[in-house]
């Protein structure tokens, strides 16, 4: 009797082991569990730790509720303003509802891969390459939108959606280096052209500040030959004022104009006056004299022909 009975406890205790081996499940922490019986979903989801089921007649299934990051293969399209690009991203999600996310879609993951990249295409042809490469913010708003909307029916929850990589043609990137560095170029002009329009200003207000005090302009004039020989240059450039210049101009103009008479005429040379009757008188007595001492003037005899 005693042997029959330690068999049958012994019998009952494999029967009892067997039975909670087969009906002893353990969720972790990061997960639920979700039981069909026959099929049909039960009511309660299942929390970490150790649970029950019962053998052969329920299945349980353990969802992951950690968040899933998945990348979105490179999607090529064309901008609103007629641009070839291949932009990529990465999608961060989780399950929010681990029933919802067995029994309405048959693979979510797979399903929220597929949305991620039409719902990329779309936000492609929808924007404009400067979007793309600078408002980077509003766009993945917009790509979060665009995936939670239908992803929350299916007890996902979309954390957040970045843009990784935005790829140009090198025609498109050279061209772009161009008009980049037109713009500094413009930039660098407008910068120049204000730094000389504040310094003209300045300039105007020195001016006026010297010529209100003459004695300023000698003194930075003095400066102005101090800096020069503290080069330590063999050849010293002493500027002269231009108001000095100026000064000498009108000192010089004004006796000019003082002394300016009307031109004279050329003067008429004199008409010589006719010879005297002394003159006459004393060049014939001079005349006569000389021919007292050489003798009367003769005549040379004509030359008679021989034939």
């Amino acid at each position: 009797m005693i042997q029959e009975l330690l068999m049958a406890a012994v019998g009952a205790a494999v029967v009892v082991a067997a039975y909670a081996g087969a009906a002893a499940r353990v969720v972790k922490q990061y997960e639920r569990g979700v039981v069909f019986r026959f099929g049909r979903l039960r009511g309660e989801v299942r929390q970490p730790g150790f649970n029950m089921i019962v053998p052969f007649v329920d299945r349980l299934h353990k969802v992951n509720m950690q968040i899933v990051t998945m990348p979105v293969p490179a999607q090529e399209g064309i901008t609103r303003d007629n641009v070839t690009v291949r932009v990529d991203a990465v999608v961060y999600f989780k399950v929010v509802d681990a029933a919802e996310a067995l029994v309405r879609v048959e693979d979510y993951k797979f399903a929220v891969s597929q949305m991620a990249q039409t719902s990329l295409r779309s936000i492609i042809g929808k924007s404009d390459l400067d979007d793309l490469l600078s408002n980077r913010e509003k766009l993945n708003q917009g790509l979060e939108l665009m995936l939670d909307s239908p992803a929350i029916g299916w007890g996902v929850q979309i954390d957040r959606v970045e843009i990784k990589d935005v790829s140009l043609p090198e025609t498109m990137k050279r061209s772009m280096a161009r008009q980049a560095e037109a713009d500094r170029e413009r930039r660098a002009r407008l910068i120049n052209a204000d730094a000389e329009l504040q310094a003209s200003k300045k300039l105007a207000e020195a001016a006026h500040q010297m010529a209100e005090a003459p004695s300023a302009l000698q003194l930075r004039l003095l400066q102005t030959v101090m800096a020069v020989a503290a080069e330590k240059n063999s050849t010293l450039v002493l500027p002269i004022p231009v108001e000095l210049l100026r000064f000498l101009e009108r000192g010089a103009a004004s006796p000019a104009g003082e002394h300016h008479h009307a031109p004279l005429p050329p003067p008429v040379p004199p008409t010589p006056a006719p010879p005297s009757e002394a003159y006459l008188a004393g060049r014939a007595d001079a005349v006569d004299a000389i021919e007292d001492l050489t003798g009367a003037s003769v005549d040379p005899a004509p030359r008679e022909e021989t034939s």
